[in-house]
């Protein structure tokens, strides 16, 4: 393929960094990068442009992309993307654009990308930048044409001084953030690069895992089901319109309307540690559990009566499960369907004798 990214004089912007929080609650509160840091960033950026491939493609610029701030036209095809979003550099990953920076969001995973998503990078190393905070000044030193944020949940604000920087696609305003469908975020980044013919066949490859796994597990369809996690000391669930859910009605399971009412317009809602039945659903999948939250939801004081477990009905997603699940992404979907779906056959199969291998992370002696 063709090398079509050229070294760039780049010149350095200075942008006010606000201390805002976004609506996940993180603040923005990181210092600004210093000049050699910038120099470095700069520098790693390089090696990704030397290393990053377009290729020819057919769809027309200038295109326009609406989104909850208005609308962004990006006049032609962009050769130094910078993903401002958790997990989104997966989906230009997907259609084979290297970003020259992603944003790092947790697992310390090297250059902040995830198993499923290496041999995508094709040796390329990012320049990553911190989950806290958009360093404005770090980004515009990277010389960006284009700068992906559809999952960062980025306020007015901060898309004011990234589009000061570049044309800068937010998430659609139709959805919740950090609720973009997964083929919905692909192909609204499939229009910003060029790659609507690649993005719409990496959907219908990717939609077609679920048809299979539907067509071979009937039993799903309308079983309802919560993904559940434990953070500050309570139990809760993920909405309806989280990425996370959204996995699980793909597959044909149903979320109960009472999380959704309870979430409002947030993506997940903490629940009572003594009523569980908000989520005591048809199948249960833990996910995020480490050693001290697995002992608090052993010890949930009404999980031994709930039928959950009467019924053998939880799953337990391990770190890279939880991950992938997380990301949402064509590239870890593939993975999460090929480890998930067997174990929801067994938690809805009807059998509470049937055990669900996952579940021992909680109950080790079985109990």
């Amino acid at each position: 393929m063709k090398r079509l990214l050229t070294l760039l004089t780049v010149t350095l912007v200075t942008a006010a960094a606000c201390g805002s929080e976004d609506s996940s609650g993180t603040a923005d509160t990181s210092a600004p990068s210093s000049g050699s840091t910038v120099a470095a960033d700069v520098s790693a950026a390089t090696e990704v442009a030397e290393v990053s491939a377009a290729p020819d493609t057919s769809d027309a610029f200038p295109v326009t992309i609406e989104h909850t701030y208005g609308s962004t036209t990006i006049e032609a095809e962009p050769q130094r993307v910078v993903s401002v979003g958790f997990g989104e550099h997966d989906g230009l990953l997907a259609l084979g654009v290297i970003p020259v920076a992603v944003r790092d969001w947790y697992g310390d995973q090297p250059d902040a990308t995830w198993p499923w998503a290496q041999d995508e990078l094709g040796g390329a190393h990012p320049v990553v930048l911190a989950s806290d905070e958009e360093n404005f000044e770090q980004i515009a030193a990277l010389d960006p044409d284009l700068i992906v944020g559809i999952s960062s949940g980025m306020t007015q604000e901060q898309y004011d001084l990234l589009s000061a920087i570049a044309p800068t696609v937010a998430q659609p305003g139709e959805y919740i953030d950090y609720g973009t469908p997964w083929d919905v975020a692909l192909e609204i980044t499939g229009r910003a690069v060029g790659r609507s013919a690649e993005a719409d066949q990496v959907i219908a490859d990717t939609k077609q895992l679920f048809a299979d796994a539907i067509a071979e597990h009937p039993e799903f369809a309308g079983a309802t089901a919560a993904v559940t996690f434990f953070y500050e000391a309570q139990p809760g669930a993920y909405g309806s319109q989280d990425i996370r859910s959204r996995t699980l009605t793909d597959l044909g399971f149903t979320v109960p309307s009472e999380i959704d009412a309870l979430a409002g317009d947030a993506f997940f809602v903490s629940v009572s540690a003594e009523d569980l039945s908000v989520i005591d659903t048809d199948v249960v999948v833990w996910i995020g559990l480490g050693e001290d939250t697995t002992a608090a939801v052993r010890d949930l004081p009404t999980r031994p009566s709930a039928r959950m477990v009467q019924e053998g009905r939880e799953l337990v997603a391990d770190d890279l499960l939880s991950g992938a699940f997380s990301h949402a992404s064509p590239l870890s979907l593939e993975y999460v369907i090929e480890r998930l779906v067997p174990e929801l056959a067994l938690a809805v199969d009807g059998d509470p004798t049937t055990v669900v291998p996952s579940a021992a992370a909680i109950d080790p002696s079985g109990a």
